[in-house]
């Protein structure tokens, strides 16, 4: 089992910075992905940033450029920095570990519990 735990939330003005952190523990073996989704009221969850365990970085259109996400294999933590936050970032944010069971193949998806970010204009 994988826990993780989010930190790093909170309220900002348009224009400012967050950064969210995760620690993930438990059994933390083999091949993983980390990142992290979001989810704004009303909307389907939906991936903002990824990092692969050799830094291989993904990101959604709408943040790239503003958004970086890293990550510390030896401390399994992932981090989000975000910049020039815009009113429509507002949501929840949540950390994800995939562990690929084969590469390509199934895989399993473990989540922290959320840590609500909000931008004001």
């Amino acid at each position: 089992q994988v826990h993780l735990v989010e930190s790093g939330g909170g309220l900002v003005q348009a224009g400012g910075s967050l950064r969210l952190s995760c620690e993930a523990s438990g059994s933390i073996v083999g091949i993983y992905v980390m990142g992290w989704y979001r989810q704004a009221p009303g909307k389907q969850r939906e991936p903002v940033a990824t990092v692969t365990s050799v830094g291989r970085t993904t990101y959604a259109d709408s943040v790239k450029g503003r958004f970086a996400v890293s990550r510390d294999n030896v401390k399994n933590t992932v981090d989000l920095q975000m910049d020039s936050l815009k009113p429509e970032d507002t949501a929840i944010y949540y950390c994800n570990l995939r562990k690929l069971l084969t590469v390509p193949g199934p895989y399993i998806d473990y989540w922290g519990q959320g840590t609500q970010v909000t931008v004001s204009s």
